[in-house]
């Protein structure tokens, strides 16, 4: 049974925010490979994950919908060879990372073992939109009425008559 978390009116349109934390929750209890989360500036990220033992051709990185999703599995050539320890885990793996609305994966690259890939977060661009306000039952009659509020003028009547009674 799940929980519904955001249950308030308030949260309208954010019934597929608990779509990703469930996500999220399933992909942490992971342990294999290990990762770092590195942020490099306001706008920048870099996920680095541990990943010994795996060449290029091990490895697959893809972007699906909103997850990042890193797979890791290598060719089985023991075959013929007799180990007498084996502590080196040779285990295929996947990892997933769920992303934010506006992250962009940049590039991957990798470097003694260890598997970089470098996202960026764009800075959103503030949207302020003022909304008419129209006279009459839902804005039907009087659509030429409309007209926007300016705050500051009506701060002024107000006081302007607080004045006026006051004297």
């Amino acid at each position: 049974m799940t929980t519904r978390v955001f249950t308030s009116p308030l949260f309208l349109g954010f019934d597929h925010l608990e779509q990703v934390i469930e996500r999220a929750a399933k992909t942490s209890s992971e342990g294999y490979p290990p990762y770092n989360i590195e942020q490099l500036s306001s706008t920048s990220l870099r996920i680095t994950i541990a990943v010994a033992g795996f060449t290029m051709d091990d490895l697959q990185i893809t972007q699906e919908d909103n997850q990042l999703v890193i797979r890791g599995r290598q060719n089985d050539d023991m075959q013929g060879r007799i180990f007498l320890h084996r502590g080196i885990a040779a285990r295929q793996f996947q990892r997933a990372f769920v992303l934010a609305e506006g992250i962009e994966v940049k590039g991957a690259w990798l470097d003694n073992g260890l598997l970089h890939i470098d996202l960026a977060r764009p800075l959103p661009e503030a949207k302020i939109r003022t909304i008419a306000i129209k006279k009459g039952a839902g804005g039907q009659n009087g659509a030429s009425s409309a007209r926007t509020l300016d705050s500051d003028a009506v701060a002024s009547r107000i006081v302007g008559r607080e004045l006026q009674e006051g004297s």
